[in-house]
């Protein structure tokens, strides 16, 4: 298992919650691009697309669209994969490990965790900032509200399979 830098509370945000669903079905929602755009944006925001490429180095690529119909394109870079239990992936970097040019908002590295909790899920989301202004805005764009929304439809479309 990889171990991880611990959570640095000036730029990182966490969200952390037991679920009442299986670990494998919370893998598959966060590995299956055709689950993925169910869940993955906060309503009345969709996903309009996502691609998968699950391996380190791989495209971690989604669309999000406003409720305007805007999309928000977002290319980022697989870094970890360990099967069922942990998926690392950042925007800072485009599929190969490409540095790449963040526009609009900020970079960010996304460290899910899913472990077994008696019949359901131990969820850890945490976002890795470069800077306190990085987490600060990730914050006020409204990540504990939009990231344990979305967890929510993760968890509807996944008692629905």
């Amino acid at each position: 298992m990889t171990t991880y830098p611990s959570v640095n509370p000036d730029l990182d945000l966490v969200l952390e919650r037991t679920v009442d669903v299986a670990p494998e079905l919370v893998w598959k929602a966060w590995t299956t691009p055709e689950l993925i755009v169910r869940w993955f944006a906060p309503r009345p925001w969709s996903t309009s697309s996502c691609e998968i490429d699950l391996q380190p180095g791989g495209r971690f690529n989604t669309v999000m669209r406003s409720p305007e119909g805007e999309d928000y394109p977002s290319t980022g870079c697989i870094l970890v994969v360990e099967e069922g239990s942990t998926l690392v992936f950042t925007s800072g970097l485009g599929p190969g490990f490409r540095p790449q040019v963040v526009t609009g908002d900020f970079p960010f590295t996304a460290v899910i965790r899913i472990e077994p909790a008696g019949n359901g899920t131990r969820y850890t989301a945490t976002a890795v900032h470069a800077d306190a202004s990085a987490k600060k805005s990730h914050e006020e764009m409204g990540f504990a509200e939009g990231w344990s929304a979305a967890l929510d439809q993760l968890v509807e479309v996944v008692k629905g399979l």
